[in-house]
């Protein structure tokens, strides 16, 4: 049986990897089967670390601080990454701009928490709430040089309901990211192609 490697980069609470484990992670699709080999944070203290081990996987830690620049950086990640073989990389929450050093190497998509190419950046989620739009919404993207600029995969909306909160937009929000992602990754992998 044909096996599709995947390695999952976190900065923080890990919710989306869990969602990735949890839907994605030794099962089979269309005749595919899909492991998570490698799971990498970039911060020493992200939970993601915990919700990884419930799954029998130990994190790698690359702390950004620890290099001079970007650059030396996304070197270290992608002498790591390339160890495993893996076949796609995935960006859950792991909030570091890449650059050409990991970009034109690491083939990778990202999970961005707005309907793009609105809102990128970090604090996506607040600009859009605090925007004029009436839909939120998630998108999957290759990740590319540009910030949140890659192609994009898959895009999921909501409509914004009458006094709705903050607290209740960004739980729509990550609602989706937990569906879409996982979803994402099984469409490319699991399309049987070599």
């Amino acid at each position: 049986m044909l096996t599709k490697k995947i390695a999952i980069l976190f900065s923080g609470s890990g919710s989306n990897l869990e969602a990735i484990l949890s839907k994605v992670h030794g099962k089979i699709f269309n005749g595919v089967k899909l492991e998570v080999v490698l799971t990498l944070s970039n911060k020493a203290d992200a939970y993601g670390i915990q919700r990884a081990r419930k799954y029998g996987l130990e994190s790698v830690i690359i702390e950004n601080k620890n290099f001079n620049s970007r650059e030396e950086f996304d070197t270290a990640l992608v002498k790591e990454i390339e160890k495993y073989d893996v076949d796609l990389v995935v960006l859950a929450g792991f909030m570091r701009i890449l650059t050409s050093v990991f970009t034109s190497k690491i083939k990778a998509i990202n999970l961005h928490p707005s309907l793009l190419p609105l809102f990128k950046g970090a604090h996506a989620i607040k600009e859009s709430f605090e925007s004029d739009m009436q839909v939120g919404g998630v998108s999957v993207h290759w990740v590319s040089e540009e910030l949140d600029g890659g192609k994009i995969i898959a895009q999921r909306a909501f409509e914004r309901e009458n006094q709705m909160s903050f607290e209740a937009w960004e739980d729509k929000i990550h609602a989706l990211e937990h569906e879409i992602l996982p979803e994402s990754i099984i469409k490319i992998l699991s399309k049987n192609e070599k």
